[in-house]
């Protein structure tokens, strides 16, 4: 990189994909706050007047010499890159040196600033050329000031097919959001007519940042994962995402890819990113999910798209199945993911209840002599309709921070002792949550005893039983004969009602949701202890055990620090009896 602002060689210029970068109030948010992060700022303070045309944004950056001032708005100048070999290792988030001339030519530009190293700072104003036109010695903190005043005025056909005032400041807000996100060090005070808009204080990683953004959305409800991919200095990815038992959106609206430092649009990473939390959120809702790759500049080529929002990335295979891998990791249970606080405010409300209401009936009954480790099927739908026994599978070896089972409460919910305090898990939307992950890991038909006879089927139930592999044919008018079906569902006695909801669905993933949600134990069971454990060992191995597969949330916590807050724990006893 060059040591100072200076002008490309043309050959360079020609390389680029170049354009106008300024259309919008955002756009210029946007290039003049990456200037300030280029700059190494810590702390930006954005002022907007927007009846005024007019923002003004400081910082705390490097800051410029006063020869660097001079050259700073001539076109095709930049202190980011010098020769063409420089566009294969681009590792700041501007270096086309557009901006600042573009916007000489938009509106009227003044900058004041002072360098690191120096002890006078100066204020110079550009005409429409980029040229300084006036020049003055000025009082500054190191940094730099940029003020953009009546923007677009000689282009009032331009500035009346802008959207209303009103939605621009809606995306300038969403410009520094992202900023913000991707470099969650930085402090961002915003101003809009000398009054505050908002604020986001920086933070260790963008897990203390979203909260910020998304006011709904509580630390304790994210999980963030780091992933080194390949040796040291070598790329990475960090993923933040919102568990999907606790937040969720109604559009995708924030499942967002950064790359170095900036967001990107790559479609094949979004869809992975959708992909990856199939069957773990409720019908029509989307994840809230923030994936951060930083990549060698050598595998990336801005040159797309003028603003940098679309890139070509090279290995995107790889990438997409790192991501994948990623969401997966992140949504296990796990020592690091179970340390904070489930669902801290309904817990506070479910103790205030317990203080003036009494206990609850727990039911630890042993298991009975004589009694097989099976319990009843849950029927049709989520919690109702007629089940059968069945046998719960063979239990897996105990996780380091595996549950113990220590009650049952309405035979309903699974009581269990965690190291870091007590769970509550219901039964049935556990237990259909292994299910359905075991028939996607194994879909096995099998002939059944007796052959099923359905009637008045319309075609398209026929030919969704086809599409399943199940063995149909006609055996009559209006009659139709099925031979095979489901292992689960085989040895049901309401085979024939599955058999006809499997039918109604959609894709086989919906028909193994239908079977695991109609095999699972059916809430009212009463189970042993060992029979709890068994469920518990098996539901905390599962990929994503945090929501059923229709996205109902499977757990709830209590830490052992809120039983001793409510319990008064920290009390001296003797003050406590007013000794």
């Amino acid at each position: 990189m060059a040591s100072g602002i200076q002008a490309l060689p043309s050959a360079v210029v020609h390389l680029m994909a170049a354009g106008e970068v300024i259309d919008s109030l955002a756009a210029v948010v946007r290039e003049l706050a990456e200037n300030a992060l280029d700059a190494g700022a810590t702390r930006i303070s954005i002022s907007l007047y927007p009846d005024q045309w007019r923002i003004r944004i400081a910082d705390n950056g490097a800051g410029m010499s006063l020869e660097d001032l001079q050259q700073a708005a001539a076109p095709h100048t930049t202190s980011k890159i010098c020769s063409s070999q420089d566009l294969s290792k681009i590792r700041s988030l501007g270096f086309r040196g557009e901006a600042l001339y573009s916007l000489t030519q938009l509106a009227r530009l003044e900058i004041i600033s002072r360098a690191a190293v120096s002890t006078e700072g100066w204020w110079i104003a550009y005409d429409t050329q980029g040229k300084p036109i006036q020049i003055e010695p000025a009082a500054i903190a190191p940094g730099t000031i940029v003020t953009v005043s009546d923007i677009f005025a000689a282009w009032s056909v331009r500035r009346e097919g802008l959207p209303p005032l009103a939605q621009q400041l809606k995306t300038v807000q969403t410009v520094i959001y992202q900023l913000a996100l991707c470099h969650p060090h930085v402090t961002w005070q915003v101003e809009q007519n000398d009054r505050d808009w908002f604020n986001l204080w920086m933070g260790k990683t963008a897990r203390q940042i979203l909260p910020q953004i998304l006011r709904d959305v509580q630390v304790n409800d994210l999980q963030e994962l780091q992933v080194e991919v390949g040796e040291k200095a070598s790329p990475s990815l960090y993923l933040l995402l919102g568990l999907p038992d606790r937040c969720h959106r109604h559009r995708s609206d924030w499942v967002r890819v950064a790359l170095n430092g900036r967001f990107v649009q790559i479609l094949e990473l979004e869809q992975a990113i959708l992909s990856g939390f199939r069957r773990t959120l409720p019908r029509d809702r989307f994840p809230v999910c923030f994936v951060h790759l930083h990549v060698p500049p050598d595998q990336i080529d801005w040159n797309r798209h003028p603003a940098k929002s679309e890139v070509y990335l090279h290995h995107l295979n790889v990438w997409r199945e790192q991501v994948t891998q990623a969401i997966d990791q992140a949504l296990r249970l796990s020592p690091i993911n179970l340390s904070d606080t489930f669902y801290s405010d309904r817990v506070g409300n479910l103790l205030k209840t317990a203080e003036s209401e009494g206990g609850y009936y727990l039911n630890q009954r042993q298991k009975s002599e004589g009694r097989g480790q099976r319990v009843e099927g849950e029927g049709a739908g989520e919690d109702g309709g007629d089940g059968e026994e069945n046998p719960l599978p063979t239990p897996y070896s105990p996780l380091p921070t595996s549950l113990r089972a220590i009650a049952q409460l309405h035979n309903t919910y699974i009581l269990a002792e965690h190291p870091s305090g007590v769970w509550l898990i219901e039964q049935h939307i556990a237990h259909e949550r292994v299910l359905y992950e075991q028939l996607c890991d194994r879909w096995r038909l099998m002939p059944l005893s007796s052959p099923i006879t359905l009637s008045h089927l319309s075609p398209h139930q026929v030919a969704q039983l086809q599409r399943l592999e199940l063995e149909i044919e006609p055996f009559g008018e209006q009659i139709w004969m099925v031979r095979t079906a489901p292992e689960l569902l085989a040895q049901r006695q309401d085979c024939s009602d599955a058999l006809i909801e499997l039918s109604l669905g959609g894709d086989l993933q919906t028909a193994q949701v239908a079977t695991a949600c109609r095999s699972a134990i059916r809430n009212g069971t009463s189970l042993t202890l060992e029979e709890m454990q068994i469920l518990l060992n098996q539901w905390q191995q599962t990929r994503n055990p945090r929501t059923c597969p229709h996205g109902r949330p499977i757990c709830l916590t209590l830490e052992e620090s809120s039983l001793a807050r409510f319990f008064r724990r920290h009390w001296v006893i003797g003050k406590s009896h007013g000794i």
